[in-house]
């Protein structure tokens, strides 16, 4: 009977320590919460091109969520493209940023409740934007729409749009530079986005923002830790019903 005992101990010993592993032991040890973040994304997160100071709603949560946890902060600069495969490197402990929650990722990777509903829109020149009421209008030879690459935008693009040429920016910030110039003509991205660029670019505006084309939330990208994952969503739940989620929003959307 004895040697029963030994067996199951040692099956149980090696998740025992898994479960001590997990990602709040790691940034308890290091006392440090890195969040990855590609940094050109308003009003997510977006990198001052003078200061290199990323700023924006999730700036302020991730300032939050470390000092939940006690912790300082580092940002961690990414890629959209290169979101999974730095997780799964280890790079960073969440990714934040206004990323959207996609089976595809979902896949690889958690993900928090959701933190805002959306959706894809597009936006143009106000001269133009009676020109591009839907998806139809959009889609036709002549037409350049404008995204930036490795992330939903472009995906959205190439899934939907077949005779419209799509012009890809590297730089995500310079894409409205862009689309100003008259580069472009349409930008789809998501709506919440749309709304944020017509106020600060008086040039631009959105086109049917409260009846995007799809259905999308934005959240938060974790590693396949299912207590990093509860702590997250608890913090997110008790930001929601104090009111400070919606402050920190409205900040930086109004």
């Amino acid at each position: 009977m004895r040697w029963l005992f030994v067996v199951l101990g040692l099956l149980i010993a090696p998740a025992a320590v898994r479960a001590q592993n997990s990602v709040l032991d790691t940034i308890a040890a290091h006392g440090t919460l890195r969040v990855g973040m590609p940094g050109d994304y308003r009003p997510f997160g977006s990198r001052d091109a003078a200061t290199g100071k990323v700023e924006g709603i999730d700036v302020d949560m991730a300032e939050g969520l470390a000092a939940s946890l006690g912790v300082k902060l580092e940002i961690v600069p990414t890629k959209w493209a290169d979101l999974l495969p730095d997780l799964a490197a280890g790079k960073f402990d969440i990714g934040m940023g206004g990323i959207s929650i996609t089976l595809t990722r979902q896949k690889a990777a958690y993900f928090s409740a959701p933190v805002v509903r959306t959706g894809k829109a597009a936006i143009a020149l106000c001269g133009k934007q009676a020109s591009f009421q839907d998806l139809a209008a959009i889609d036709k030879p002549g037409v350049k729409v404008i995204t930036n690459p490795g992330g939903t935008n472009e995906k959205f693009d190439r899934a939907t749009l077949k005779a419209a040429e799509i012009v890809v920016h590297p730089d995500n910030l310079g894409v409205w530079a862009e689309l100003i110039a008259g580069q472009a003509d349409v930008m789809i991205t998501d709506s919440v986005e749309t709304r944020l660029q017509q106020k600060l670019h008086p040039e631009l505006c959105a086109i049917h923002p409260d009846s995007p084309f799809d259905f999308g939330e934005l959240g938060y990208l974790l590693p396949r830790d299912i207590g990093w994952k509860l702590y997250v969503d608890q913090w997110l739940h008790i930001l929601g019903e104090s009111g400070e989620l919606r402050r920190i929003q409205a900040k930086w959307l109004n």
